[in-house]
């Protein structure tokens, strides 16, 4: 690793670019974070993050590899109150109408908020000698010559000039592909799944106990096609709950907390509604709602010509569903392989950026393959569809009816969705056999119950 230019700029200051910012500081003599919003002096919410509020999951694959870029970032996260939790004993996880056996992974998680999380990593960028943060700071444009951007243009005038600018703003980097096509570049191919996502939050205090089972996390998916609800309940730091409900399809919960209660009550498992009848709201006005029309990937890669000086990352190449958790963890994965595209090629060549996307494009697939694959389950769903998907889910469904009774398989499973195993693991033929036997054992199991109820995979 090596200097391999003198100046880089980040459009976006979430944790995307706060990563690549990171990232790009071995790298770079100085680099320079933009974002448009006020960035909060503590762990708060902002404008610029209006998913914040709701519930983050970070997976335990980008757990660890934060670590590696800011050591003793985890500890230092569960000193300041982030709740550590084993994803297979403290997790209850209501899915295909049972709850997945739980066991000791060995494995170690962490829940918090999304903005005690930014917080604890701006505060290790802005530590960093040679990278300066500019918020209240708005990108106006891009400027370079044919093929090769050179710079940004701000809103107050000024121009940097830069020998790699990186797109970290999310799903508005729509407004970069005008500016990029500006440069003789054109945009990428889009994927667009459809499929109207809108949750409500509330946050409630704790005491512990509350949770069934004292657990500190659960997770309840929906049981496609017919029910399309979900909720999420994560304990985070400050001694408190928070409360997720939701789904597809316009299956959203109210926001007035009559309703909201209203929405726990009909869900399929009552450890939602139990909480909240055990615990008191930290605000006694409306939830917070966030919706989330459709998941986008843009095919960099597949482009014939890209840019020299320029590389996407994050949302910004692939936006995800969020009820599945998965945004945070592909930006750091992503962001670390741009370091390592950089130390191979030197500098920001049109090769360097098209070797990025190539290794990004690995990072994305996985997540991009167990997240819309799930969202087919709803013939709603309005998209692109993968080969071989309805075939995959037929046979996914059974791991998961096995994960109620089988430790085996609840565990490939939380490796798959943690990003710690590839998908492949799921289908080894030894698994296989082992879990068409076991769906079979489940109490939620149509030879069971003989209700022959549907079950989905989500």
């Amino acid at each position: 690793m090596g200097v391999v230019g003198g100046h880089a700029v980040i459009m976006g200051g979430s944790i995307g670019g706060l990563v690549a910012a990171r990232t790009l500081s071995r790298r770079f003599t100085s680099v320079t974070v933009i974002d448009r919003d006020t960035l909060p002096d503590g762990p708060h919410s902002r404008k610029g993050v209006p998913q914040g509020p709701h519930a983050h999951a970070l997976l335990i694959s980008g757990r660890k590899k934060l670590d590696e870029l800011f050591p003793g970032l985890t500890d230092e996260l569960i000193a300041g109150g982030a709740v550590p939790f084993d994803p297979g004993r403290d997790l209850l996880f209501h899915q295909m109408g049972g709850l997945r056996i739980r066991f000791t992974s060995g494995q170690l998680g962490i829940s918090l908020t999304r903005a005690y999380l930014e917080h604890a990593v701006r505060r290790r960028v802005t530590a960093l000698p040679n990278v300066e943060i500019l918020d209240r700071t708005a990108v106006s444009g891009l400027f370079g010559v044919s093929g090769r951007v050179l710079g940004v243009d701000l809103d107050d005038g000024r121009r940097l000039g830069a020998d790699l600018v990186v797109d970290a703003t999310g799903r508005s980097a729509g407004r970069t592909e005008r500016w990029l096509e500006q440069l003789d570049c054109p945009a990428p191919k889009t994927t667009t799944v459809k499929i109207d996502v809108g949750y409500t939050t509330r946050v409630m205090h704790r005491q512990g106990g509350e949770l069934h089972g004292d657990a500190l996390l659960y997770l309840m998916s929906a049981v496609p096609p017919h029910d399309k609800r979900a909720a999420a309940v994560f304990a985070v730091e400050g001694d408190r709950w928070i409360v997720t409900l939701g789904g597809w399809h316009r299956s959203h919960a109210p926001v007035d907390p009559e309703g909201f209660a209203a929405f726990a009550e009909g869900l399929p498992s009552p450890h939602v509604a139990e909480l909240l009848a055990r615990t008191k709201p930290v605000d006694e006005g409306n939830a917070e709602r966030f919706l989330y029309p459709a998941a986008r990937r843009r095919w960099f890669e597949d482009l014939k010509k890209v840019p020299a000086g320029f590389v996407a990352l994050g949302d910004a190449i692939c936006s995800f569903n969020p009820l599945y958790g998965q945004g945070m963890t592909v930006a750091t994965l992503e962001a670390v392989e741009l370091g390592r595209c950089l130390d191979r090629h030197g500098e920001a060549t049109p090769a360097m950026a098209r070797r990025f996307y190539r290794a990004a494009s690995r990072v994305i697939d996985t997540p991009w393959q167990m997240s819309t694959s799930s969202d087919f389950m709803y013939p709603e769903t309005i998209g692109a569809k993968g080969i071989g998907t309805d075939l995959m889910n037929r046979y996914v469904r059974q791991v998961m009816m096995a994960s109620h009774v089988s430790v085996p398989a609840h565990r490939v499973m939380l490796d798959v969705q943690h990003l710690l195993a590839r998908p492949a693991a799921v289908v080894r033929p030894d698994r296989v056999v082992r879990s068409l036997i076991g769906a079979r054992r489940s109490p939620a199991h149509p030879a069971s119950t003989g209700s022959g109820a549907a079950a989905g995979l989500s």
